[in-house]
């Protein structure tokens, strides 16, 4: 997956915390929205949960496509959700991980 997606798309994206909780969202741009993940800046569940470990994410290019897939994964069960994130990401690394040490975030 590599460096920083591109912003001009929309993301599905899951971000996980140290005991696997996840937490699944939608955006357009996903530098910004894992970065107030990591700073705790959104209410709510997140911040509730610390989920600050970006553990997967796809790219749309419309947004409608980007919401429905997101509804998608929100209605499955836990273990679907995790058997998805093991198929990309086996060991659920931080996917954004040196994304914000280049920017100086």
């Amino acid at each position: 997956m590599g460096g920083i997606p591109n912003q001009r798309n929309f993301y599905v994206y899951i971000m996980s915390n140290l005991a696997g909780i996840t937490y699944v969202g939608m955006t357009n741009d996903i530098a910004r929205r894992v970065s107030e993940h990591k700073r705790g800046a959104l209410p709510g569940f997140a911040r509730r949960h610390g989920t600050k470990k970006l553990v997967y994410y796809e790219e749309f290019q419309y947004v409608e496509d980007a919401i429905a897939r997101e509804k998608q994964i929100k209605s499955w069960r836990k273990e679907k959700k995790r058997a998805l994130i093991r198929e990309l990401n086996p060991k659920w690394d931080d996917l954004s991980a040196g994304w914000f040490e280049e920017q100086g975030r």
